[in-house]
Formats: structure tokens, sequence, C-alpha cells
């Protein structure tokens, strides 16, 4: 189901009515009278507002450009906020910009002009998937043409550089009203990754998380999220084959008092990849991150000296 609004395709779902298409993301502020946790929430993959000139103009249907999408993460960790947490939620598409990734992952290949100063080919450039992606998740290429240079530089500066400074302006707040600050980077992968990277013979995991090989958060933190996965009932990965990407890595320097760590969720535990929908896991999966959500700051406020946080 989609409709149209203010110049984009919203693919709309059925667990939120109405659309945010009007502002690249929403933060979601601690509910009224909670004591407010320097704790951040963000889906930056979540996105389902499609300009339509890039619908428009796309090698591929709506519904191939949205295999891109962490389907439904953002409802997943919808009550942040009751908790005393933060929810930053993007609405732009990662098909179209991909804020986890660094400002100058480019491939010069993809566009009428070569970009104005230096890029970086990755291997995730490389792989198709840099800043301005050439591919989708499941490797179909976007663009049958090259893309404009002022139209990336365009995303770039409107959808891009808002979202990275409103994070930014955040965790630099809490961390200094609170000592340290905490990015929980929300994110889903494929049932077919999950399958791929598991040995034979093996249970694939439910849930990895990525603190880039333990340098980009406390081991607290990690820690005590896998043992809250582990103890709801779910198979958890580290590190392996999601370490975490550049939200992770530039936000995560645990020695300043900014902890990052990324959450990769089997798709196979809430929903139907083939109709891009929820399954009938969705509801029981949401309980347990809302009960995780609840038990988090406790256990992990050691972090900020165990001391009770005012509400701001």
């Amino acid at each position: 189901m989609e409709h149209q609004t203010h110049g984009y395709t919203f693919a709309a779902d059925p667990l939120r009515p109405g659309d945010d298409c009007a502002r690249i993301c929403t933060l979601h502020r601690p509910a009224a009278g909670r004591p407010v946790q320097p704790i951040v929430f963000g889906t930056p993959h979540s996105g389902r507002c499609y300009p339509e000139d890039f619908v428009r103009h796309a090698a591929l249907p709506l519904q191939d450009l949205r295999r891109s999408e962490d389907f439904f993460v953002d409802h997943l960790f919808s009550v942040a906020p009751e908790a005393g947490c933060w929810q930053l939620v993007a609405h732009r598409p990662r098909a179209w910009l991909d804020l986890n990734r660094a400002p100058d992952e480019l491939d010069p290949e993809m566009f009428d002009a070569p970009p104005p100063g230096k890029v970086r080919i990755t291997p995730r450039v490389s792989a198709g998937l840099g800043v301005i992606p050439r591919l989708v998740a499941e490797g179909m290429e976007i663009y049958g043409q090259p893309l404009s240079w002022s139209e990336a530089e365009e995303r770039l500066r409107t959808g891009y550089i808002p979202y990275h400074e409103r994070l930014r302006r955040l965790l630099l707040h809490l961390r200094d009203h609170h000592g340290q600050a905490v990015l929980i980077d929300c994110h889903s992968m494929p049932a077919s990754a999950a399958r791929a990277m598991t040995p034979l013979g093996g249970r694939r995991p439910h849930i990895i998380l990525g603190d880039r090989n333990g340098t980009s958060c406390s081991s607290l933190l990690t820690d005590v999220l896998e043992q809250l996965f582990h103890a709801a009932g779910l198979r958890v990965s580290r590190n392996r084959v999601y370490a975490g990407g550049y939200i992770t890595d530039h936000y995560g320097t645990s020695g300043l008092g900014m902890h990052a760590i990324q959450i990769e969720i089997n798709r196979e535990l809430y929903m139907d990849e083939n109709r891009l929908v929820p399954s009938s896991g969705f509801e029981d999966l949401k309980r347990i991150i809302t009960d995780i959500i609840h038990a988090l700051p406790a256990r992990i406020a050691r972090l900020w000296g165990g001391l009770p946080i005012a509400a701001e």
C-alpha cells in the first residue's frame, strides 16, 4: 500500500497511519514525567518516504527499491520514549541516501561529472553501497543512466547533513549533561544473510551486536544487551558479520564518553520478506524489545555513576 503526498511516494504500512514525509527525520523525546536517560535509539534505514522524481526515474519498481529498507524497525523500538530514552527516526529511504556511510564514500563512476574533492572507494562503495547507493540490497541496479552530480550533492546537503547534525548535537548534549551518552543503532538483516553466515549444521543468529570488535562502546553495554536478548530466548552473535557501520564507528568514542553499538535483527523473526508485511512474530518480538528497553537503563547505569537522572 502506498500514497503520494508533498512530492513523495509514501510506502505506507499497516502499523502507522499518516506520514512524516515533510521531514528528513523525527526526534521522539522522552515521555513527559519520565526520568531522562542518555540513551538514543536510531533507525537510519527505516525511511519509507520516496521522492516521486526518484521513483519515476529509477530503473527498478518501488517494490524492489524498498528491499533496502530496515522494515518496521522504527516500530519495534518505538517504546523508547516511554522508557525515558530518545528515538531518532529517518524518513528518507536508504536506496536514495545511506545515512550509515561516510559522506565521501562515493562511486565517481555513478555520476555525470566527477564529484569535487576527494572520495573514498571503500569495499562498501565497490559493492555499490556507498552513501549514494548504486544497488539495492539484493544487487539490483537502481539507475539506468548516470546520476546527476548536482542531484547527489542536493541529497547530501538536504538529507545527510541535517540528520547527522541533529544526532551529533543530541549526543553531545546528553554527554555534557550526564557524563556519558549511548547510541543504539537499530537495523535489520535479510534472513538470507543470516543463513549465509551460519556454519553447516549450525543455528543462525536472531540478533547480531556490532561494537566494532569491542572498540566503540563499553563492554558493559554489549554484555548487558547480549544477556537481555539471550534471556528472551534469542540467539545472539557478536560482530560476525556485522561489526557496525559508519555510525557506530564515527560516534563510538567511549574514551570520550560516547558509546555506540549496532543491533541487527534477523527479519525472519517478524516479517514476510516476500510480501514486505509484518508476520505473526512481530508482536512477540516487539514485546521482547519493549522489555529490554525498559530494563536497559538500570542495567547500564554504572556508565554514568549509577545515579538517578532527573527529567530535563
